[in-house]
């Protein structure tokens, strides 16, 4: 579990349902369902008429993303692909096909069609070729779902805004009526807390994740690549583990007994 996203959420929302009870604001007036129909429906709809529903689907899917770490990690992704080479090289290129069934290889899809293609005998100028546009392609839809947030994180303010002036127009055509000045006024208001808050604590802060996961798996599969293409090419493990570790920072090379 990514405990920052969370703990990111607890924080920050807390922080300004904190901060507003003390300075005695009642919670019952920050939620209001006509404000939060506003600004949630109009960003929604907004965002929709922007984007392709195959990318707002895919945003969809993404959400659980920011929830959960990473199943694999560039320090297990290059050990896993040391061993494959150091095999290969001793035992040769189909004695990979016992490593397809491995957990490890069988649960990454992007892996396992590289090792397949390697242990094949697939020209190794077409394994790259075929594996970075697998990687191109996969980062070019996950990006997407970034997108998806980035664009709702620019509407939510300006709709928060219309629903502030719509909150007006109702206090306006209600000044005869003091009972109803206090609602509109705070429908008004309301609204535009709701459409800056959701932008700056929702929308954009998990865009801004899923482009992070977004690069750091698409660093996994540079390795993927590197790796199988050096076992192709039948090189020496040890050449191989030194090309990958560019890949790694200081942390991450002390990680794998490695220090530069």
């Amino acid at each position: 579990m990514d405990i920052t996203t969370i703990l990111g959420f607890i924080i920050g929302f807390g922080g300004i349902l904190g901060g507003s009870m003390l300075e005695g604001l009642p919670l019952g007036t920050i939620f209001q369902s006509t404000a939060a129909v506003i600004v949630f429906g109009g960003t929604i709809g907004a965002t929709m008429v922007t984007t392709p529903l195959p990318q707002v689907l895919i945003a969809v899917k993404a959400i659980p993303r920011l929830f959960v770490n990473s199943k694999s990690n560039p320090i297990m992704v290059i050990r896993k692909i040391i061993e494959l080479s150091k095999v290969s090289r001793k035992e040769g290129l189909l004695k990979l096909e016992s490593y397809l069934d491995d957990p490890f290889i069988k649960g990454d899809p992007f892996l396992t069609r590289g090792v397949r293609m390697v242990m094949d005998g697939t020209d190794i100028a077409k394994v790259r070729e075929a594996l970075e546009t697998e990687s191109q392609y996969i980062e070019e839809e996950e990006s997407s779902a970034a997108k998806v947030f980035e664009a709702a994180g620019g509407y939510a303010p300006t709709i928060g805004i219309l629903g502030a002036v719509l909150g007006l127009i109702h206090v306006m055509s209600n000044l005869s009526d003091p009972g109803k000045l206090a609602e509109g006024i705070a429908t008004a208001f309301v609204a535009t807390v709701y459409g800056v808050g959701s932008a700056n604590l929702a929308f954009l802060p998990l865009s801004g994740k899923l482009k992070i996961k977004n690069r750091s798996e698409a660093r996994i599969r540079e390795i993927v690549v590197e790796g199988l293409v050096g076992i192709g090419q039948g090189e020496n493990p040890n050449n191989i583990e030194d090309r990958l570790m560019g890949f790694l920072n200081e942390k991450e090379r002390a990680g794998m007994g490695r220090k530069e």
